[in-house]
Formats: structure tokens, C-alpha cells, sequence
């Protein structure tokens, strides 16, 4: 099976928080196999972020932080560039008010056909009941 991940699932696998364990049986299953992971190319800056953010606050060090960065790095992970993308993702983002962001991870899914699994809550919601809802699943809900 095929999903699209997004930085918020990804960070969730290393950095414990609601639905870490969802995350990293997401992972375990790439790494056997199981599952096969794809994202945007945009998701190692978002993720960068978000430990330097984590780093700045301290909740992790500089050793953890490297650490995390170098696991992240060497995961199963498909990653295909953002340019191909960015057209729909504007469209999408126009659409649905959404970030860009949010939505070159979306228009993943949809270019794929398959599901974007993302632990954003809100983004879910603002897409439930979209033309395209079939496309997206909130992490709490996923059923490895």
C-alpha cells in the first residue's frame, strides 16, 4: 500500500506527542516493507524547522536534534519534487483555503491516487467534506 506522509506524521515518529505511536507504526511498517512512503520534497525543510523550533525551545538538544535529522534521512521515503506540483497546490490551496504547503502534500495524494495521512486536525477537517475527502486521513484514525 502507498501513502503520502506529511512533516507533522514524520516528526511524530521521533518526538513523543499524541499519536506518536500511530507514527512510528507507520514507519516500522515502511521499513518492513509493508508500506511504502512518499512525500513532497518540502517535507525535510518543514521537518528541519520544526526540530530547530524544538531546539530553540528547549525540548531537544543539539545532539538530538542531529541525531533525529540523520535518522529522518536514511528512512524508506520516496520523495519526488515540489515544481510538477505547485500549479494544483495553488489551485487546491485557492479552493479549500489551505496552505501551499498543506497542499503540494495533497496534490501528492491526489497526482497518486492515494491517501495523505497527516496528524493536522484542522487541515482534515477543512477537507472532510470536499469533492476530494477520500484523499485524506487524519493519523488518530489511520488503521495501519
Amino acid at each position: 500500500m502507498t501513502v503520502i506522509i506529511d512533516a507533522n506524521v514524520l516528526i511524530k515518529a521521533y518526538i513523543p506527542e499524541n499519536q506518536s505511536e500511530k507514527a512510528e507504526e507507520i514507519f516500522n511498517d515502511a521499513v518492513k516493507g509493508r508500506l511504502f512512503l512518499i512525500a513532497p520534497d518540502l517535507i525535510f525543510p518543514e521537518t528541519g524547522n520544526i526540530l530547530w523550533k524544538k531546539h530553540r525551545l528547549d525540548e531537544l538538544t543539539e545532539i538530538e536534534v542531529k541525531e533525529i535529522s540523520r535518522e529522518i534521512l536514511s528512512l524508506p521515503l520516496k520523495i519526488e519534487p515540489s515544481k510538477p506540483l505547485i500549479n494544483l497546490a495553488i489551485e487546491l490551496s485557492l479552493l479549500y483555503d489551505i496552505t501551499v504547503y498543506d497542499a503540494l502534500y495533497f496534490s501528492l495524494a491526489l497526482s497518486y491516487d492515494t491517501k495523505l495521512i497527516t496528524a493536522d486536525k484542522k487541515l482534515v477537517n477543512k477537507l472532510k467534506t470536499s469533492e476530494h475527502k477520500q484523499y485524506i486521513e487524519w493519523l488518530g484514525e489511520y488503521v495501519c
